[in-house]
């Protein structure tokens, strides 16, 4: 398939991991911009009371690029993550088996955001079985003959565009019982409720094979 280019992301979301079972060759921006209310540091996950998105704070970044966005421990964030995890799947049927593979984000401090979000795509990706390479940008990269989601996978409604190749395949949550389901939620929902199976649900969801 062609190029694809994508942020950093922190616990990516399912449509975000479907670009590396549909693309060969993935690009992440690294000399992009950093916005702010973007995947770049933040994460959705389902909770009793519906949708809690986890953010990670970042330090002051006026014009910054993402290479050189520096994560803000001042706050106690990765205490409050790991408990916000606990809480949501701690009675899923896969947390017990895979939350040792995710729990030393919350212990070591990485200085910088995409180091960090590399860390955590690499261990996806390996969890998933997803073998594929991809590559870091060595400049900002223009999207004219590329296909460009740095955007469009966004949690804000009016930036996250229809994507003609993902439409979110349903699966069985951790509150199914209350709560409607929720689509494109971090690759985390997935994996803790469907484990060996997660890629299965990822491929479902690809509207190109």
């Amino acid at each position: 398939m062609s190029q694809v280019v994508l942020s950093s992301a922190y616990f990516p979301n399912i449509q975000y991991i479907s670009k590396f079972l549909a693309h060969d060759d993935i690009i992440i921006d690294i000399y992009e911009h950093y916005s702010k209310q973007t995947y770049r540091n933040r994460c959705n996950i389902l909770s009793a009371n519906g949708i809690l998105p986890l953010i990670v704070p970042v330090k002051k970044n006026y014009h910054c690029l993402i290479k050189d966005i520096e994560i803000d421990y001042s706050e106690r964030w990765q205490k409050t993550h790991e408990r916000a995890i606990l809480s949501a799947y701690k009675n899923s049927p896969f947390y017990e088996y895979y939350i040792d593979e995710f729990i030393i984000f919350f212990q070591k401090k990485e200085k910088y955001l995409y180091d960090l979000n590399n860390q955590i795509l690499n261990k996806i990706l390996d969890i998933l079985r997803i073998e594929k390479k991809y590559s870091f940008s060595g400049d900002f990269i223009l999207s004219d003959d590329i296909l460009n989601y740095r955007e469009t996978i966004s949690p804000k409604a009016s930036k996250n565009k229809p994507d003609p190749y993902f439409k979110s395949y349903p699966y069985i949550q951790v509150f199914s019982e209350k709560i409607e389901f929720i689509p494109n939620l971090s690759i985390l929902d997935l994996i803790f409720m469907h484990g060996p199976m997660s890629k299965e649900f990822i491929k479902k969801s690809m509207l190109i094979k």
